[in-house]
């Protein structure tokens, strides 16, 4: 049998138990939003109506999710102010993405509704993922494996260093 070795997954693996139930007017992330830990919770960035969260289970290295505050649903729902955000927001993502990671491309949207692949259809958000040339490999095809090249800490602090020298942060 081949092994995979991901140590970091063991903290999240150790707490899953310890993590609160959350009742149904409050999505994960609104949890997290609410709490003052953003190096635990992954929490980048914060604005006035959005805020920026490192996806927990990356589709590739600086995975990001922009969302509003507010827990919404539906596109159609999001104020003026909170659609504007978001735009501004995932571009800004996009620049710092490019100047700690160096990636050769984006992946940006939203999967907005279970049917559409939304894995919390309650809260929506956006996808920044960065891509590089070659990223996908023989892994995800033949082992139904990802792999993701540096711990969500590492790339954590890669983040936070670009987005404190961001002058409009």
């Amino acid at each position: 049998m081949d092994r995979l070795w991901s140590p970091w997954r063991a903290a999240y693996v150790e707490t899953a138990n310890d993590r609160p139930e959350l009742d149904e007017d409050t999505s994960i992330f609104a949890h997290l939003a609410a709490q003052d830990d953003d190096r635990e919770n992954l929490i980048l960035w914060r604005g006035a109506e959005v805020f920026v969260i490192m996806n927990l289970h990356p589709y590739n290295n600086g995975h990001l999710l922009v969302l509003p505050y507010r827990v919404v649903a539906d596109y159609d729902a999001l104020t003026d102010a909170e659609r504007i955000a978001l735009a501004q927001v995932a571009n800004r993502c996009i620049g710092w993405l490019r100047t700690a990671l160096h990636p050769d491309g984006f992946n940006v949207g939203m999967n907005l509704g279970r049917a559409a692949g939304a894995g919390i259809p309650e809260h929506l958000h956006m996808h920044v993922v960065p891509r590089w040339d070659g990223d996908t490999n023989f892994m995800p095809t033949t082992g139904q494996t990802k792999v993701i090249p540096e711990s969500l800490s590492d790339t954590y602090a890669k983040l936070k260093a670009v987005i404190a020298s961001d002058a409009e942060a």
